[in-house]
């Protein structure tokens, strides 16, 4: 038996696991709901047929999972129609924000799991963290690991409120990663290097130095020590990076805050 997906949304992030369930021949047929244009890359593919509306879905169509891919803000009004729908399915929301309570509300008393990927997904390299209600069973459980695993790692937590959290590490880590980027290269700009060139070090440098810490088996705090010699050039960077009010304690604050607006907007 294959397993049916109703996907609602298609932009970046639906569009980006659509690709990898494609691949799986146990997943499909795939229908998904996108009034733009981000399911163009779909149309007319095998196995998934894009609409622009709820009504019409091919008739007789009845979903194992449906995953929820639309923007936060106008799930109020697009979640209703599907309540019917929702109820024999596996609902599995990537949406920031909305909390399980949220989509039981809209949608009844449906088996819902929650997830939280982030960008990488887009390449296949994200990371996912998930949790469940109490009506999802195992098997829907697996089959969530099953469908986030298509763009990255997954993980599970039991306690919703450790979404916020996972929103403020991995969901914004990204948007970390890439001005760390961005600082680098204007920092070796004031050094004296070109901006090609000191763009180029610093997407190299990150990008590499992300790929070494996934494929070694050190902790990150190994690594870095293999690259700091005593006195070094490293250890005089890393004594400003590191030292009162540095690097460390700035993330320790920055993810406190997204914290604290994740909770907000919930």
């Amino acid at each position: 038996m294959r397993t049916s997906i109703l996907l609602i949304g298609c932009g970046k992030m639906g569009g980006a696991m659509l690709e990898g369930w494609r691949a799986d021949p146990a997943l499909g047929p795939f229908v998904t709901v996108e009034p733009g244009d981000g399911d163009a890359p779909f149309r007319g593919k095998k196995d998934i047929t894009c609409v622009k509306r709820i009504d019409e879905i091919p008739a007789g169509f009845a979903p194992d999972a449906i995953i929820v891919a639309t923007k936060p803000q106008v799930m109020e009004t697009v979640l209703p129609p599907y309540r019917a729908m929702a109820a024999k399915a596996l609902v599995l929301s990537i949406a920031a924000g909305r909390r399980i309570e949220f989509l039981e509300k809209h949608l009844g008393d449906v088996a819902v799991i929650r997830t939280m990927p982030n960008t990488p997904a887009a390449i296949g390299r994200g990371i996912s963290v998930c949790v469940a209600n109490a009506r999802a069973s195992q098997a829907q459980r697996d089959l969530a690991t099953k469908l986030m695993g298509a763009v990255g790692e997954v993980g599970w937590v039991d306690d919703e409120t450790l979404i916020d959290a996972v929103t403020a590490v991995s969901g914004s880590g990204p948007a970390y990663v890439f001005l760390l980027a961005e600082a680098m290269a204007a920092a070796g700009v004031k050094a004296g290097l070109s901006e090609d060139l000191a763009t180029r070090l610093a997407r190299a440098t990150v990008s590499g130095a992300g790929e070494l810490l996934r494929q070694s088996t050190e902790s990150a705090a190994q690594l870095r020590k293999n690259v700091t010699s005593p006195g070094g050039t490293t250890q005089a960077a890393l004594d400003v990076l590191m030292g009162p009010g540095g690097l460390p304690d700035l993330l320790e604050k920055a993810v406190a805050a997204a914290q604290r607006r994740g909770r907000e907007l919930a």
